[in-house]
């Protein structure tokens, strides 16, 4: 376990990963990005993702002590007082634990690895998300995928960063745990996961012509496929799709949160499991 460091100073060039940190600027920066908040870090710590130094609170880490040893870290964890680090990272840190990790290279991120991970695998399940765009719908898929037992999630090149911050909080780490790739031939990518894993493609969208979801058969090896919610699924998805399913809705409510269609589908289709 590395010993804390501490940090008095905030010109201190030892943090400056962490100095006036913002979603939108910390991709790219050293290609590392951010982990927030006690309950992220904790998971963390129970994977393999490389840890570029650790950033906290004194009071956090007397809270991550224990992990931190069980996890026999051995990047530099530096400590703050709170104030400090809010003057520091540039916004208030009111979570007072934050980390800088290796981001992973396109290689471990395509689909090749996914699809060999699952070849022999009995029953699959992925969660297909295309379009996703705001950083906290793409935490809460992830968060639900995890939830429901999906096996893999796998993003089209238009979806925002998972790696986000805000997106891995609101997750509740999950992203750090879930298996994912990003695809950027959306349709190759479709029929890939067709031929190669043998999936079912179900698409979940609504006005398309579909049936009720209850009314879609369970396939042991499917993909469910979700849309950014003001556009839907592209006709590149919808054309590759062996189902349409619709979530009955009443009144004159046409659709819900695609967070919330996700949870909706994977809960369906994974109890028939």
């Amino acid at each position: 376990m590395s010993l804390p460091i501490p940090v008095s100073t905030f010109d201190d060039p030892r943090i400056d990963v962490y100095r006036n940190v913002r979603d939108a600027d910390l991709r790219g920066r050293q290609h590392l990005f951010l982990a927030e908040s006690e309950v992220v870090l904790r998971r963390l710590l129970r994977t393999q993702w490389p840890l570029h130094s650790v950033f906290v609170s004194p009071r956090k880490y007397e809270r991550l002590a224990g992990v931190l040893a069980d996890s026999s870290v051995d990047a530099p964890v530096y400590v703050a007082d709170l104030p400090l680090m809010t003057r520091i990272v540039g916004f208030r840190v009111h979570r007072g634990a934050l980390a800088a990790v290796h981001r992973p290279s396109r290689g471990d991120l395509s689909l090749d690895k996914l699809i060999e991970k699952l070849q022999d695998q009995g029953q699959v399940t992925l969660l297909l998300a295309e379009g996703i765009t705001n950083v906290d719908n793409m935490g809460a898929i992830f968060r639900n995928a995890a939830a429901f037992g999906v096996d893999g999630v796998v993003l089209d090149g238009t979806c925002c960063d998972p790696l986000y911050r805000k997106a891995i909080r609101v997750s509740v780490g999950q992203v750090l745990s879930m298996r994912w790739a990003v695809a950027e031939d959306w349709g190759i990518a479709i029929d890939r996961l067709r031929t190669e894993l043998g999936l079912t493609i179900i698409g979940c969208e609504s006005g398309q012509g579909g049936c009720s979801m209850r009314d879609v058969p369970h396939a042991p090896r499917m993909a469910i496929a979700v849309g950014a919610e003001e556009t839907g699924l592209s006709a590149t998805t919808l054309q590759r799709c062996d189902a349409i399913a619709e979530i009955p809705m009443s009144g004159n409510v046409p659709s819900i949160n695609v967070a919330v269609a996700s949870a909706v589908a994977l809960y369906e289709f994974q109890r028939r499991c």
